[in-house]
């Protein structure tokens, strides 16, 4: 299994960037690679409709160190582990994303990496970073 990091700096703070991407309420807003619609959540298990069909989402609790790590349920039911860090940059924020090559092959692998790119440059634009 292969990983890939995708990281974006984003002009502004990093506890901006943290809040507002581990609200979940904000996801659809800028994380339509994973959903694509209202997030239901039932305890801490959120109900998403995702491009890779109705998936279970569940994220670490909030926290003081950047983290928003997140398993993802597929409909297969295989269990991804999405490691994401917001850290502090000297221009704001960078946020890392690491994609596994799980139950992909190379080209959905590659193609996995470009919606992570355009969820986290969604992420900065909506934040207000035009870069």
């Amino acid at each position: 299994m292969r990983s890939h990091h995708v990281s974006r700096v984003i002009r502004a703070p990093s506890n901006a960037v943290y809040d507002f991407a581990s609200n979940v309420a904000n996801l659809p807003e800028w994380a339509v690679g994973l959903a694509q619609s209202r997030v239901v959540q039932k305890g801490a298990v959120l109900l998403v409709q995702s491009p890779m069909g109705r998936v279970k989402v569940q994220f670490v609790e909030r926290n003081t160190f950047g983290v928003i790590d997140h398993d993802v349920t597929l409909p297969s039911g295989t269990v991804v582990t999405n490691p994401v860090r917001v850290l502090p940059h000297p221009h704001g924020a960078e946020v890392v994303f690491t994609v596994r090559q799980i139950e992909r092959d190379d080209a959905e692998f590659a193609r996995d990496i470009g919606i992570v790119q355009e969820d986290l440059d969604r992420l900065a634009h909506v934040l207000g970073d035009p870069t």
